[in-house]
């Protein structure tokens, strides 16, 4: 209903201050009967009524140093302190560690963000890397083929050079999973250093021109075109 994330959620209910046409409901996993797609019946967190909030789309150019997380307990900056106050909850699509940069999406739809993120949907996602080394075709290969780490195969669906100085390269690493700073260990593992990471492609979505820690929502064609190639990766 885009009242709260999942997991602030299930603590609330574990709590008992959720109530289901007035009877305290603590198991999280209660199923919900649903009505056209609405909940069919009366929610209520510590006696108020809660409705359903108007879908938001947003995207953010995540600048470095900023945390993907609602509280942080170091009291580091966080994605939220970029929101403007007419925002309403959101929660990000997929994460971007606190090194990383670049394009992320936040919603309220909690639906369509577990279809970017599911395995089974997972949309190509486009990574401008720089690493500190003049990358050449064995290094490329070597990212495509992957590398077990601790158990979990890691690879890149495909790896560019984009440009290259004298000490360092900037590659285009692009994946189709979504495995915890994938790119970090995997280039960790082949003896590479990681510079800078930033995401500039989600899909059909690019980062563009949006200027770094801005957030704007995303355009009817943007939010189509996703879905569009949602549909085309389920069929």
């Amino acid at each position: 209903m885009g009242y709260c994330s999942r997991s602030q959620a299930a603590v609330l209910i574990r709590a008992g201050r959720v109530t289901r046409n007035g009877r305290v409901v603590l198991d999280p996993e209660s199923p919900l009967r649903m009505a056209e797609g609405r909940v069919d019946g009366r929610i209520e967190v510590d006696g108020s009524p809660i409705h359903k909030t108007p879908a938001v789309y947003l995207v953010m150019n995540k600048p470095r140093g900023v945390v993907t997380t609602a509280s942080d307990e170091k009291d580091r900056k966080t994605v939220y302190d970029l929101l403007e106050p007419w925002v309403p909850w959101v929660g990000p699509v997929g994460r971007l560690d606190k090194a990383s940069e670049g394009l992320l999406l936040l919603t309220n739809d909690s639906e369509w963000a577990a279809r970017i993120t599911e395995p089974a949907g997972h949309l190509d996602k486009k990574y401008h890397v720089q690493v500190d080394c003049v990358a050449d075709a064995d290094l490329l290969t070597r990212i495509k083929l992957g590398r077990a780490v601790n158990g979990e195969q890691l690879r890149a669906k495909g790896a560019l050079l984009l440009r290259h100085g004298d000490k360092n390269s900037w590659l285009e690493i692009t994946l189709d999973e979504g495995r915890n700073r994938q790119i970090r260990r995997l280039l960790e593992v082949l003896g590479i250093r990681v510079l800078r990471l930033v995401r500039v492609s989600i899909g059909p979505l690019e980062l563009s021109d949006l200027k770094k820690g801005t957030v704007r929502r995303l355009t009817a064609e943007e939010k189509q075109a996703i879905d569009r190639a949602l549909l085309e990766l389920s069929r």
